[in-house]
C-alpha cells in the first residue's frame, strides 16, 4: 500500500526549498497527498515548513462548505491553511477558466524557491493524454503533465504521477480519511468524465496495463519535445569523426539524453543500439573518471568518449596496418582502414627526392620522434598525437612517411625537420607532398 516513504526520493531533492505548499481542494487526491506530506515532514524534521492552499472557485453551491471542511482537516493536523477566493470568468469552458484562475492564485502565492505539490496521479495523466490526442495535439501536448515545472517564482511538483487512482482511494479507505466529492465528476457530458466512466474501463477490460503503457508513451513524447527544442551541440574530432559535446548529455535527464542520442545516431545512419546497453553507457559516462573512455559497440557502429565529447568511430573494415609499404612519387596507395595515401606534386614547398628514390609508409610502433620546424629538440610521436587531439582509435592508423630511418611526415598533420624539405623548387627539380584522403569506409563525416 502507498506510504509516505514512497515519496522519499522525490522529496529529498526538494529539501532546500524555501517553503512547501500542497494544493488542497478537499477531494480524495489532495487529501491523501496532504496526509502523505504531513507524515513525511513529521518523520523528517529538517523538511521545509508545510502549508496547504485551498482555492474557492465559488462555482458550486457547496463551495463554502468544502472550504470549511479543509479548514477542519488542517486544524486537526496542525498545518496552516491559506485560502483564496477567485472569480471565474468563463467565456468558453468553465473547467478551463477555473483552472486558469486557480493556477494564477497558486503562482501568486509562491515566493522564490517555494514548491507547490499537486495531487495529480497516473489516471489523471492518462486522461490528459487521451483528451489531448483527441484534440489533435502535437508532441508537446502529448507529453501530458510534467512531473515538475516552473510556476511563478517557485516550482510545481506532482509526486503521485506513478500512482493510480485506486491506490490513492485505498490509502484513504485504510486510514479512514474524510474527503469531499464533487458531484460534477458524475456528469458524463464533460469530456474527462466520459473518458473516465465509459472509454477507459473498456480499454482496461482488454489491456489491463494500459495506464503504464500510456504513461510510458507520454514520457517518450516529453523527451522528444525536449529533443526538438534543444538540439545537441555537435563537434568533430581532429580527424573529422562526428560527435556530441559530453557536458549537455550527462547533465540532462536519462530518458532525455537517450532520446537525443538516438535521434542523432539515426541521422548518422546507425541502427539503434539496445536500450539497456545505451542506458548503461550513459551511466558510465556520468560516473567516469576524467581519463577514462567508456565505449559502446553494436552492429557496425561504435561510440566512445574522448576528452570533452563522445564520437562515432569510423567503420574500420580492417585492423590497423603493421607492414610498411613502398611509396613513389605519383603513386597512390589504397590502405584498408586508413584511406588513400599518395605523393602529390607540389607547385610550392615540398619534399625533394633524387631520381628513383623511394619512400616508405610506416605505422606507429612506439619510440618514434619528430622535430617540428622552428622548434628545438625532437618530441615523441606519442606526445605529439596527444597534443594534436588525435583520438586513440586513429593513432595507429596515421600514415608515417619515412626515407630510410628518417621520419619526414606524420600523415597530413605535420612535417618533421629535414634537409629534404624545400620552400621552393630548384631548376629542374620537382617537390612532393604527402596526401591522405580518409576513405568513406574509414570516415563518417
Amino acid at each position: 500500500m502507498l506510504t509516505h516513504t514512497d515519496l522519499e526520493n522525490q522529496l529529498n531533492e526538494l529539501l532546500c526549498a524555501s517553503h512547501w505548499y500542497v494544493g488542497f481542494s478537499g477531494g480524495v487526491d489532495s487529501t491523501v497527498l496532504l496526509y502523505l506530506l504531513h507524515h513525511w515532514c513529521a518523520a523528517n524534521p529538517e523538511s521545509p515548513t508545510l502549508s496547504a492552499i485551498h482555492i474557492n472557485h465559488g462555482m458550486q453551491s457547496a463551495a463554502d462548505e468544502w472550504q470549511r471542511h479543509c479548514e477542519g482537516v488542517c486544524r486537526s493536523l496542525q498545518r496552516p491553511l491559506i485560502t483564496h477566493t477567485v472569480e471565474v470568468h468563463a467565456t468558453g469552458s468553465g473547467e478551463a477558466a477555473a483552472r486558469d484562475a486557480r493556477y494564477r492564485a497558486f503562482a501568486g502565492q509562491l515566493q522564490p524557491g517555494a514548491v507547490l505539490f499537486l495531487g495529480h496521479h497516473l489516471d489523471d495523466q492518462v486522461e490528459t493524454f487521451f483528451l489531448r490526442l483527441l484534440r489533435g495535439a502535437g508532441v508537446q501536448g502529448l507529453a501530458a503533465m510534467p512531473r515538475r515545472r516552473v510556476l511563478g517564482e517557485g516550482q510545481l511538483v506532482r509526486p503521485l504521477l506513478d500512482n493510480s487512482r485506486s491506490e490513492i482511494e485505498h490509502y484513504a479507505a485504510h486510514h479512514g480519511l474524510e474527503y469531499v466529492e464533487d458531484p460534477s465528476n458524475n456528469n458524463i457530458a464533460m469530456d474527462r468524465n466520459f473518458l473516465r466512466a465509459r472509454l477507459l474501463p473498456l480499454l482496461a477490460s482488454r489491456w489491463p496495463a494500459y495506464r503504464q503503457s500510456v504513461a510510458r508513451a507520454s514520457g517518450h513524447m516529453a523527451a522528444a519535445a525536449l529533443v526538438l527544442a534543444d538540439v545537441p551541440e555537435t563537434v568533430h574530432s581532429a580527424m573529422g569523426d562526428p560527435g556530441l559535446l559530453l557536458a549537455p548529455l550527462i547533465n540532462s535527464l536519462g530518458e532525455v539524453t537517450a532520446t537525443r542520442l538516438r535521434a542523432w545516431l539515426r541521422a548518422q545512419g546507425c541502427q539503434m543500439p539496445d536500450n539497456v546497453a545505451l542506458i548503461e553507457f550513459l551511466r558510465q559516462l556520468r560516473g567516469a573518471a576524467v581519463d577514462s573512455n567508456p565505449r559502446l559497440a553494436w552492429g557496425t557502429c561504435v561510440l566512445q568518449r574522448y576528452r570533452e565529447g563522445i564520437y562515432l568511430l569510423p567503420d574500420f573494415v580492417a585492423p590497423a596496418p603493421t607492414q610498411s609499404l613502398d611509396l613513389e612519387p605519383g603513386m597512390r596507395r589504397e590502405v584498408p582502414g586508413v584511406g588513400t595515401v599518395s605523393l602529390q606534386r607540389s607547385v610550392r614547398e615540398g619534399l625533394s627526392l633524387a631520381p628513383g628514390e623511394q619512400l616508405a609508409l610506416g605505422w606507429r610502433k612506439g619510440g618514434e620522434r619528430c622535430r617540428l620546424p622552428g622548434r628545438a629538440g625532437s618530441r615523441s610521436l606519442k606526445t605529439l598525437l596527444q597534443e594534436w587531439n588525435v583520438p586513440p582509435w586513429w593513432r595507429d592508423r596515421v600514415p608515417l612517411l619515412f626515407l630510410g630511418e628518417e621520419l619526414l611526415a606524420v600523415g597530413d598533420l605535420a612535417r618533421c625537420e629535414s634537409t629534404r624539405w624545400r620552400t621552393a623548387a630548384r631548376e629542374g627539380e620537382h617537390l612532393w607532398n604527402l596526401s591522405w584522403a580518409r576513405s568513406a569506409a574509414a570516415s563518417s563525416d
